[in-house]
């Protein structure tokens, strides 16, 4: 059987909604495609688009879970490439306190978001 699976979206649980969808728009320019919330109030999900990729970046908020998430040693990532000026852009990331781990030999930095996920960030080729 052959299958052919395309990507649709990665979920991430936040502690802090609109603290998270702040991060990922002044950071990576992601805005929210859509949403969508529990009549019981118990989560919300919302769906961040780069509005060029039909990747889209699912935010969890769960009522009931206000504690940090366990992330292990923080080997999973997500990976973005960026447009532009990359020095800039790692400036700015910089002056936000953003820039967690750097790779000058690779070409290529880390930044964290407010629950400590680390996000790769490269180069547009």
């Amino acid at each position: 059987m052959e299958i052919k699976a395309t990507f649709e979206h990665c979920n991430i649980n936040v502690t802090n909604l609109e603290r998270s969808i702040a991060f990922y728009r002044d950071a990576l320019g992601l805005h929210e495609a859509s949403r969508k919330e529990a009549a019981d109030g118990s989560f919300i999900l919302v769906y961040l688009t780069d509005g060029v990729t039909p990747f889209r970046l699912e935010l969890t908020w769960l009522r009931d879970h206000p504690q940090a998430y366990e992330l292990g040693d923080n080997e999973s990532h997500l990976c973005y490439r960026v447009a532009g000026d990359y020095d800039a852009i790692r400036a700015y990331h910089k002056e936000h306190g953003w820039v967690c781990f750097e790779n000058h030999d690779m070409g290529l930095y880390f930044i964290n978001d407010p629950d400590d996920y680390w996000i790769e960030v490269l180069p547009a080729k």
